[in-house]
């Protein structure tokens, strides 16, 4: 039997038919504004509540920015500040331009430093929830693809050994299913989850769809959401069943 991790939002654990199988890697693709941020920013507070210690680490944004962003968006989670000081909620956050400042010959020991820095955290917190926001600024920092390739490797090697389950948000180049294109390196991750923005701009509808989850059956279904005050409603059609 495969250990499940519920991500505790409404209709999500529905059409991943439980929860991710713990020790996976995840990526979150989707386009701006579909909520990438938002919603695994609730994965690891619906996490906390259950006692599930979690690390936001924001690449591209000030961990106090992400905070005033999830309490304004949901403004119901009345207790987020109660769980970052009980250290069960944790945001940390890298300043960007100094990555993207070295030099090419750096690019790798940039990224080792990275790494070295997420491990020592989530080892530090006991963290057994992780969300890297965003892989964008790494692509950005290793430009050659099989060195960016191996990077990637070695991340999901490293977060396997830490013993986390994970949620690692990645920009697409476009937002409509009609024209998804994956980079081979995506592959190497347990499960690949996508926003969809679909429609046209003043009628814009939000969709999300689980391409692939290792160790666990799921849902094939393009599903619409939608983000409230008190969270992701995902409308999944499996809401009702047991799995």
């Amino acid at each position: 039997m495969v250990n499940l991790v519920k991500t505790g939002i409404e209709g999500l654990d529905a059409i991943l038919y439980g929860g991710i199988p713990e020790l996976n890697q995840v990526i979150l693709a989707g386009g701006p504004g579909a909520g990438k941020t938002l919603l695994s920013f609730e994965f690891l507070y619906r996490n906390a509540k259950m006692g599930n210690p979690g690390i936001l680490f924001a690449l591209e944004e000030n961990s106090k920015k992400v905070i005033e962003n999830a309490k304004s968006a949901f403004s119901s989670f009345d207790d987020i500040d109660e769980l970052i000081d009980k250290g069960l909620l944790t945001v940390e956050s890298e300043e960007p331009a100094a990555h993207l400042q070295q030099s090419e010959g750096s690019t790798t020991y940039e990224f080792g430093r990275i790494l070295s820095d997420i491990e020592s955290t989530v080892s530090s917190a006991k963290a057994t929830r992780v969300v890297i926001d965003s892989l964008s600024l790494l692509d950005l920092i290793v430009s050659d693809p099989m060195t960016y390739r191996r990077s990637m490797l070695a991340l999901v090697s490293n977060l396997r050994r830490l013993g986390v389950t994970s949620i690692l948000t990645s920009e697409l180049s476009n937002p409509e299913r009609a024209k998804l294109e994956f980079k081979s390196e995506f592959f190497i991750f347990d499960g690949i989850i996508v926003m969809y923005q679909v429609g046209e701009e003043e009628k814009r509808k939000l969709a999300l769809e689980v391409i692939k989850m290792r160790g666990n059956n799921h849902s094939f279904v393009t599903t619409p959401y939608e983000i409230t005050s008190k969270g992701f409603k995902i409308y999944a059609a499996e809401q009702n069943f047991k799995y």
